[in-house]
Formats: structure tokens, C-alpha cells, sequence
């Protein structure tokens, strides 16, 4: 029986992969963890203990005791908030993964996932169809940490045979969670504001194309790449994913189709250069040749459902 561990369970992703775990595996196999206690009240389906990833010691303990099966390494500090602090936010992203990688190769854990991101790209990467393959010079510490975990995760299993499996999130977009310090979060809290009847000041160019995800895709993705066979991984540091390509000013436009009279002001501020280094789109054929990816929602279809269902969700 799969015993699942999820570390950052109660950030934007780890909300909802938690839940979606526990109704594939049963809430009795799961386990989601966060350093914020105060997590517990998301997590009512399935156990819940408060853990700080660095703490390495009762991070094995909790494996060994527990039986884990599978670890869900999701805690991290993202890119806006890295820039910030980019010390911290070495350490935390590094340190934390390889104690889960050491972990994982001392228990023989079947499986672990580990999110990489669209921020391992750079200036002189190609920004149209970014490929699978291409150079990558990351100028913030949240894309440097990212990149070197994914060459951490190929050498562990490469070297010791540690089934580790990552995704590329491009920018993810929910309803169920609020904005947690990232570039693209712009993308998150510009529903909340339209909702309230309040003008949007966004922080990036009217103009500026970013890959996006809608959380529902993202958590499909993650489901089935992790329920793939071993044999169909055939990408050790992480694979690209994409679902679509927008623009502040075209998410405005596509609220604007529900909320007439929604206002938005444009006031770049440091997180415009982040952007500006990402790319535009991602080519992602690999993940649908491996192992059958295929988004659901586009631009429409995600304002719409997070325009019907934000206003009834309880945070």
C-alpha cells in the first residue's frame, strides 16, 4: 500500500495536489505536512503534521516511521520573494532537496516529485516554443536553485536509481489558494480584485507574455506523470508543460467579457525584468509523447470557471 508524504502541502499547488492524492489513494495514505500550523484546518480528508523541511532529522524519522512510499517535495521560496531574500532562498530550495533525495535513495522510496518551473530559462534562451533542450541562464535565485535541483534529481537517478519526476510549471493560476510570491501570481490576484469591483494595479507591462497553467491542468499533469510507467519517464531533470500563452492586458479582456466595468492600471515594478526573462511559450512535445499530456483550459474557459466558483470559496 503507497503511503504518500506531501512537504508544502498548504501553498497554491499543495492545496489542491493534496486532495486530489487523497481521492486517488485514500485519505489514510496520505500525509500532508506544512511549517504553517495553522495549515491543519485545509486538511480535514487526511492526516496533517506541522514540519520544517530543514529539520532533516525528523523529516527521516517521520519516512522511517510512517513507511513512506512516495514524498511530494513542494516547499519552496519563490521568485519575487527570493529576489528579496536570496540567501534563505538558496539554502531552503537546496538543502531541502537533497536531504529528500539522500532520504529517498537510504529508504528506497518507490517514488519522488519534485516541481521545477519555467524559471531555469534566461535571457538567451529561445523565448517562442522554448525547447525541451536549450541553453538556460536563470538570473534569479528561485530559477538558479530550480536548475541546479534538476541536475541534482537526473544524477540521483542516474547514480543511486532514485525514481525522482518533475514538471516545468509554466505560471499557475487557482482560485483556491491566495497569491504566494511569485512573478506570474499577477495572473491569481487579478480575479480576486475584479470580484471586489476594484481597479487591478498590476506590476508587469500591459504587453508581456507569459506560459500559464490553470491549477485543474497542472494537477492532471502532475497525476500523470507520477502515475506513468517507470519505463515512460524518459526525462530525469524535468519536463517542459505548457497549456497557454497570455498577456495582462489579455486576461483583462477575457474578464471584461463577465465584468463590464473592471478596471486595470499598469505600474511595473522589479518583477518586469524577471518576466522579461522567461519565455513567451514552451514547447512541450515531449510530455505529450512520453506519456499522453494534454491540456484542458484555455484562456476562456479558466476565467469563466474562476469567475463562477471564487466567489462561494472559503480561504
Amino acid at each position: 500500500m503507497e503511503k504518500i508524504l506531501i512537504i508544502g502541502a498548504g501553498g497554491q499547488l499543495g492545496s489542491e495536489l493534496t486532495k486530489a492524492l487523497a481521492d486517488q489513494f485514500g485519505g489514510d495514505s496520505v500525509i500532508a505536512t506544512d511549517l504553517q500550523e495553522s495549515s491543519q484546518a485545509k486538511f480535514g480528508y487526511c492526516r496533517f503534521e506541522a514540519l520544517d523541511v530543514m529539520d532533516s532529522d525528523r523529516l527521516r524519522s517521520l519516512v522511517k516511521k510512517e513507511k513512506i512510499t512516495q514524498i511530494y517535495h513542494l516547499a519552496a521560496v519563490l521568485s519575487a520573494v527570493g529576489e528579496k531574500k536570496p540567501l534563505f532562498a538558496w539554502n531552503l530550495n537546496m538543502e531541502s532537496l537533497l536531504s529528500i533525495l539522500e532520504i529517498a535513495r537510504e529508504y528506497k522510496l518507490d517514488k519522488v516529485y519534485w516541481p521545477s518551473s519555467i524559471a531555469v530559462f534566461g535571457s538567451n534562451t529561445p523565448k517562442v516554443n522554448t525547447p525541451q533542450y536549450c541553453v538556460k541562464e536563470p538570473n534569479t535565485i528561485y530559477g538558479i536553485s530550480k536548475q541546479a535541483g534538476e541536475r541534482w534529481c537526473e544524477y540521483y537517478f542516474n547514480k543511486y536509481g532514485v525514481d525522482v519526476r518533475s514538471l516545468r510549471y509554466p505560471g499557475l493560476i487557482g482560485y483556491k489558494s491566495l497569491p504566494g510570491g511569485g512573478t506570474t501570481d499577477y495572473a491569481v490576484d487579478i480575479y480576486h480584485k475584479a470580484l471586489a469591483g476594484e481597479t487591478f494595479d498590476c506590476f508587469l507591462e500591459k504587453d508581456t507574455l507569459l506560459p500559464m497553467m490553470y491549477m485543474p491542468d497542472a494537477i492532471k499533469a502532475t497525476l500523470d506523470l507520477m502515475n506513468a510507467p517507470r519505463e515512460a519517464v524518459k526525462i530525469r531533470s524535468s519536463y517542459n508543460l505548457a497549456a497557454m500563452t497570455f498577456s495582462p492586458e489579455e486576461i483583462y479582456e477575457s474578464i471584461k467579457k463577465h465584468i463590464r466595468g473592471f478596471e486595470i492600471e499598469y505600474h511595473p515594478d522589479f518583477r518586469q525584468e524577471i518576466a522579461n526573462s522567461w519565455p513567451d511559450s514552451i514547447d512541450d512535445s515531449h510530455a505529450r509523447q512520453d506519456w499522453g499530456w494534454k491540456p484542458d483550459f484555455d484562456l476562456d474557459a479558466m476565467t469563466k470557471d474562476i469567475l463562477e466558483n471564487l466567489p462561494n470559496y472559503k480561504f
